[in-house]
């Protein structure tokens, strides 16, 4: 179906969305010239019919091959269609759900045909007016309820007129059960009359070659009960003559003893198959049934009805010639019964039957199916209403969806790819999809950029779950985490149960990555503060259970006294309290240099130091936060749900910050009753500078104010000044050298 063209005289307009040039299609031309337009500039190729947000029965309209995806052929097929049936391509626009049939174009045949049918379809609903909707053409019943004819070639007893047509038609239903008309009732087609008029013919005529029933009334019951003895008798007879050839054999082929004792410690009623596995009747060598005798109690039943109504009276054995003499007496009833025709209408009875027959409706039931028949296209056409209806409302849409991504970005309707909204840490994200393929998305959601949440949903309204994802574009990453819960609401309004599955870490925001050093630097010292506190407790109770088991140890076995504990050792710990103080020296010294180079700026390079180490930390976070910011971008989602996305659809910032909102409260002074009670403000303040006044003299007296004109007033940071004179003499100009030690 190739439908591209390379003309390119059509002059199309264009914009910039989502960070790339596309085609703009604002008018119902632009739509009729789609075959022009080249493939290269389709943001899809292709996208599945299911599991969108639009009519997945307008899809499968538009999917003009059937093959379960809408490609860009298929698109231009329906364009050329559709714009082929308007008068004006614009209404397209509009995206309503009916249309006046006067815009529909009559030029064409099928624009006739469409407009006859539509107009049938408001006639058959008793509409006034010209204007027809998808409700109108929804219940094909209630189309049809009010016509005689519908064009599927099935007649009901409101198609006809004759009373005696209308006697014909429901005993036919009655009898054959009948086909379902459009209107929704049961009807009889041509077949059902020809198969219903040669049953009546076939019934009558079965009946006029009527069989005897040598046994009257009881004959049928005489025939059940010889069809169920007739193979246990002649295996009854061929015992016989076996055990006539063999005596020895008889007690073999009779009932075996050994087979009764097996069973008979059992409840018998549960053995009826086992007890009628044996003979008829117990073998003795001579070839017939006595019938005084008793015979197999799983057979007697049957025996005792045959031979009420089949033996003759005063019969005293049953030969195999007398068995063979019974079957034949009926074998001409039993060959009539079996060749019975016309069984279906035998329930209207033989006197019905035979005026049905007398009547003979058949050539006029006919006629009608025929008349119904001959409006078959006109009929189907109405399929095609529905479908022109369906296309008309939803094309443009697919279009703003498939040739640009207009929807998602202009944010007036959500596009056909967005299944509904999250909610969560305060948080509604409103870029939702579902999730048709979880391996696909595993390979290719990290690739977004974006910062996606993947949930799996129920609910108690439909069975089974859904699995979405989703995007969060504002905030911080509080306490989203697997296992957390959370509320999503689907297009329809229903309200699922979600729960975080999985989660694609990637930059919220700048802001967020900004403070995501110290984050990772926090969790790393908590970490490391947990290990150390966990190995330090684990060392403290071994220790602790090694004292315990070694204390009641006994005391020395050679009599001895117990060591006495170890003294004092003030040495060993004069090390440790230099080792201490050298440490907090070195610290103080570390202190005191830090806070002198900072003293010795200005206070705007003190603050211009504080940013450049809050760049130095933060900064490379940030520009890959920004980087990544802004690459964000939804085309492997879609292609993981089995899109063809032939251009990036990308979300900027500012764009990303429309598509989640975070909860805001108004600004008010609200007090917590149950606050921690601290203490009161004037105690804070003075404790506040109690602590900066003892930090300055500390600090003074340590003499690092020494630089200001504040040294420390302790004697040991003076220090002596040594003033070297240099005493200058005149020379003499006799040259006399005056040396001065």
């Amino acid at each position: 179906m190739a439908l591209l063209t390379k003309d390119k005289k059509y002059k199309w307009d264009f914009d910039n969305i989502g960070g790339t040039s596309r085609v703009k299609i604002t008018k119902g031309e632009d739509i009729a010239h789609l075959s022009e337009l080249d493939p290269k500039m389709w943001t899809v190729l292709s996208c599945p019919v299911k599991g969108l947000e639009i009519d997945e029965k307008s899809l499968s309209y538009m999917d003009c091959d059937s093959d379960g995806k809408l490609r860009i052929n298929d698109v231009i097929c329906t364009s050329k269609w559709i714009t082929g049936l308007l008068n004006d391509a614009d209404l397209l626009l509009e995206g309503k759900d009916s249309i006046d049939i006067k815009d529909i174009n009559t030029d064409s045949d099928t624009g006739k045909k469409l407009y006859n049918s539509a107009k049938q379809i408001l006639e058959n609903l008793g509409k006034e007016g010209t204007v027809i909707s998808i409700a109108d053409t929804a219940d094909n019943a209630a189309i049809f309820a009010k016509t005689r004819f519908n064009g599927d070639g099935v007649i009901t007893e409101a198609t006809a007129e004759d009373a005696a047509d209308k006697a014909a038609v429901a005993a036919a239903v009655t009898c054959l059960g009948g086909v379902a008309d459009r209107s929704g009732a049961m009807g009889v087609n041509a077949d059902l009359v020809e198969a219903f008029y040669k049953a009546l013919a076939d019934y009558v005529a079965w009946n006029e070659a009527t069989v005897e029933a040598p046994y009257g009334d009881r004959t049928d019951a005489a025939i059940a009960a010889y069809n169920a003895l007739d193979a246990k008798v002649k295996d009854f007879f061929v015992r016989s003559k076996l055990a006539a050839f063999s005596p020895d054999s008889t007690a073999s082929l009779d009932v075996q003893t050994a087979s009764i004792q097996a069973i008979s410690a059992d409840n018998l009623t549960g053995k009826t198959d086992e007890i009628a596995s044996y003979p008829i009747a117990r073998v003795t060598g001579k070839a017939e049934i006595d019938l005084s005798e008793p015979v197999n109690p799983a057979w007697a039943a049957q025996f005792e009805t045959l031979k009420a109504i089949a033996v003759e009276p005063g019969a005293k054995v049953l030969t195999e010639a007398d068995w063979a003499a019974i079957g034949a007496k009926f074998a001409a009833y039993t060959s009539w019964k079996a060749a019975k025709a016309g069984a279906a209408v035998e329930g209207l009875g033989l006197d019905a039957v035979k005026t049905l027959l007398e009547q003979n409706r058949k050539e006029s039931l006919l006629a009608l199916v025929a008349q119904d028949a001959a409006l078959k296209e006109e009929a189907e056409n109405i399929d095609t209403v529905t479908k022109f209806l369906h296309v008309y409302r939803d094309f443009y849409r697919l279009l703003r969806n498939f040739v640009t991504l207009q929807d998602f970005y202009n944010k007036k309707e959500k596009a056909i790819f967005q299944s509904g909204r999250l909610i969560i840490d305060q948080r509604e994200c409103h870029f939702c999809m579902p999730v048709a393929d979880a391996g696909k998305h595993n390979a290719m959601a990290p690739s977004s950029g974006m910062y996606l949440v993947y949930c799996d949903c129920t609910t108690k309204t439909q069975a089974g779950k859904i699995s979405i994802v989703a995007a969060v574009t504002v905030g911080d990453v509080g306490d989203l985490m697997v296992g957390k819960n959370a509320v999503y609401y689907d297009n329809a309004g229903v309200e699922w149960d979600a729960v975080i599955t999985k989660i694609i870490d990637n930059p919220i925001s700048i802001a967020q990555s900004f403070w995501s050093p110290y984050r990772r630097m926090a969790t790393a010292i908590e970490n490391l503060i947990s290990k150390s506190a966990a190995d330090k407790d684990a060392k403290i109770m071994s220790d602790a259970t090694a004292k315990i088991n070694a204390a009641p140890k006994a005391a020395p076995a050679d009599g001895s006294a117990p060591a006495a504990p170890q003294a004092f050792d003030i040495g060993k710990f004069a090390g440790i309290f230099a080792a201490i103080g050298m440490a907090l020296g070195m610290i103080g010294s570390a202190v005191a240099a830090l806070a002198k180079g900072i003293f010795a700026l200005a206070w705007w390079q003190v603050i211009l130091a504080f940013v450049g180490v809050l760049l130095v930390i933060s900064g490379p976070a940030m520009v890959m936060a920004w980087l990544k910011l802004r690459r964000r971008n939804i085309a492997p989602l879609l292609n993981a749900n089995g899109w063809a996305v032939n251009a990036a659809s990308k979300i900027s910032i500012p764009f990303g910050e429309t598509l989640t909102d975070v909860a805001k409260y108004p600004k008010l002074k609200l007090k917590d009753p149950y606050a921690r009670k601290g203490l009161a403000p004037w105690k804070k303040w003075c404790i506040s500078i109690a602590s900066i006044a003892t930090v300055l003299v500390g600090l003074w007296l340590g003499n690092l104010f020494a630089w200001a004109g504040f040294p420390s007033p302790l004697p040991w940071f003076e220090k002596t000044e040594v003033v070297e004179e240099v005493v200058e003499v005149e020379v003499a100009a006799d040259t006399t050298v005056v040396v001065v030690e």
